[in-house]
């Protein structure tokens, strides 16, 4: 039997820092290591769960969070977190903070949390202090059920991102780009 030799951790080093993730490597990626990968490679950033996210969302004291998708416009036009602004992947921060209210928290999501991790370190190392990265960002949140819009309207359907990073997307969630 032909076994996969070890990939060279200097490897899964230098495309971690390419910005792609390790997980990217793996025939079938697990959702659960993607997020450990996440959280490593962005220990800095604070991570929200969908459930703490719908929580707040829904609660009439606190104070709603600027919600960023940090995704591609053809993803954000499937699909999206209703009241999101989206923002491009490669946007830089002072792009962005003109336009956030002062002190008003912030939550970042894109497909599965990385480029919504890196853009959420991007605000806070420009000075922004309440912000959050969704962890599992919307494919979290689709595949529990939650309410996604798209022009206005329930959306059910969420853009894969790419063929690989669609598995950790329930089928029948998974739109057809």
């Amino acid at each position: 039997m032909f076994t996969r030799p070890p990939i060279p951790t200097v490897f899964i080093v230098a495309v971690m820092l390419c910005g792609l993730g390790a997980w990217v490597l793996a025939d079938h990626p697990d959702f659960e290591a993607m997020k450990r990968k996440v959280r490593s490679r962005f220990p800095e950033v604070a991570q929200l769960s969908t459930g703490d996210l719908a929580a707040w969302l829904n609660d009439p004291k606190r104070t709603p969070p600027i919600l960023l998708d940090v995704r591609t416009e053809k993803e954000f036009a499937i699909s999206h977190l209703h009241g999101a602004v989206r923002v491009e992947p490669s946007a830089k921060a002072d792009e962005v903070l003109p336009h956030l209210p002062p002190g008003r928290p912030v939550v970042t999501y894109c497909s599965v949390g990385y480029r919504s991790s890196e853009f959420a370190e991007r605000l806070r190392k420009a000075g922004v202090v309440s912000v959050y990265n969704l962890e599992g960002s919307i494919f979290q949140w689709a595949n529990e059920g939650r309410p996604l819009e798209a022009d206005g309207h329930p959306a059910n359907r969420v853009h894969p991102y790419n063929n690989k990073f669609g598995k950790m997307l329930d089928e029948n969630k998974r739109a057809n780009p």
